[in-house]
C-alpha cells in the first residue's frame, strides 16, 4: 500500500508550502486545485500545465487516492454496473441510469453496511469504512465521463443510494457535495443530488 499523504486531502496550507519549498510560487497550488477538483484528474501525469520536474515532485511527496474501474457492465436497459477498486483493495459499486430526461449517478458512501436492512443487498455485505470525500467524488467524475461518452449526454443528477448508509459517513458525504456542487469543482446543482437514508 501506498503511505504517501493523499494530495486531494491535505490542507492548502500545506501545498502551499510545498511548492514554496521546491522554489514555486503559489499559484502552482491553484492550478493543482483544479486539475484535482474541477478538471478530475486522476494522476498527476495528467496536470499538463506544470513542468516534468513539478509533476515528479508531487508523485515522490503526495500520491492520488484515485480509483479504478475494475469491471463494467451494461444492461439491455442502458443502465451501466460499474465496480471500483479502491487504493486499500476494497471495492464498491457505482451505477449509471439513463432515462430519456436524465443521466443519474447512483454512488456509494461506504464499504459495505452495518445495517442489515433485508430489502438490500449491501446489507448482506460486511461494513468495513466509511469513504473518503475524494473517493466519493470520485464515482461522481467517472460516471459523469462515462455519460458523455457513452450517452452524449452530461451527468444531470446523483443519489447517494448505493453501498452504505450516507448518514452514518454524514461528514464526508457532505464535504463530497461540496466539492461537486463548488464552481472550483464539477459545478453541479445542489437541486440535483438526492442523500437517501
Amino acid at each position: 500500500m501506498n503511505h504517501k499523504p493523499n494530495i486531494r486531502t491535505l490542507p492548502g496550507k500545506e501545498l502551499k508550502e510545498f511548492f514554496s519549498s521546491i522554489g514555486e510560487r503559489d499559484f502552482r497550488r491553484k492550478q493543482v486545485d483544479e486539475w484535482l477538483w474541477k478538471k478530475a484528474a486522476r494522476s498527476f501525469d495528467e496536470m499538463t500545465n506544470l513542468s516534468l520536474s513539478t509533476r515528479d515532485s508531487l508523485k515522490e511527496k503526495y500520491t492520488i487516492h484515485a480509483l479504478k474501474i475494475l469491471t463494467e457492465d451494461k444492461s439491455s436497459d442502458g443502465t451501466i454496473k460499474y465496480s471500483f477498486g479502491l487504493h486499500d483493495g476494497h471495492v464498491i459499486e457505482g451505477v449509471l441510469i439513463p432515462t430519456p430526461n436524465r443521466m443519474t449517478a447512483c454512488i456509494s458512501s461506504q464499504v459495505g453496511c452495518n445495517l442489515g436492512c433485508k430489502f438490500c443487498a449491501t446489507g448482506m455485505i460486511r461494513y468495513v469504512r466509511n469513504l473518503d470525500f475524494d473517493e466519493i467524488f470520485d464515482q461522481v467524475a467517472i460516471i459523469g465521463q462515462k455519460a458523455s461518452k457513452e450517452y452524449g449526454i452530461p451527468l444531470s443528477n446523483i443519489v447517494y443510494m448505493g453501498m452504505g448508509e450516507p448518514l452514518l459517513n454524514y461528514h464526508n458525504v457532505l464535504k463530497s457535495v461540496e466539492k461537486i456542487t463548488s464552481s472550483e469543482g464539477l459545478g453541479m446543482s445542489p437541486q440535483r443530488i438526492t442523500v437517501s437514508s
